[in-house]
């Protein structure tokens, strides 16, 4: 009498071999999971007030930052550009436009 190939009976260390396999992955899925935090993700989309609250403070914090860093780059760049006014042709350029920007202040 033939058994079929997937029978407990025919291939019992084939099929121990197999269990202790996908429980090893179990446990990779499972360090992955805690890994990636994924409880505290579920927390904050199941908070409505948790995630207006965490994104409200990250929008003060890039708005925050995209200021500071483009005060900090024009001032470089107008520091970078008063040097180069007693060049001769891009001297009275920058000249003019070190001007336009005194006027615009006023």
């Amino acid at each position: 009498m033939n058994k079929a190939p997937n029978d407990p009976g025919e291939h019992p260390f084939e099929l121990r071999h197999e269990v202790k396999r996908l429980n090893g992955r179990l446990d990779q899925i499972a360090a992955a999971l805690e890994k990636a935090e994924i409880k505290d993700i579920i927390q904050n989309y199941s908070s409505p007030k948790r995630r207006l609250w965490t994104n409200f403070t990250s929008g003060i914090a890039r708005g925050l930052g995209l200021s500071l860093g483009t005060f900090i780059i024009l001032g470089c760049l107008g520091y970078i550009l008063s040097l180069f006014v007693k060049m001769p042709v891009i001297g009275e350029y920058i000249a003019d436009l070190l001007h336009y920007i005194e006027e615009f202040k006023r």
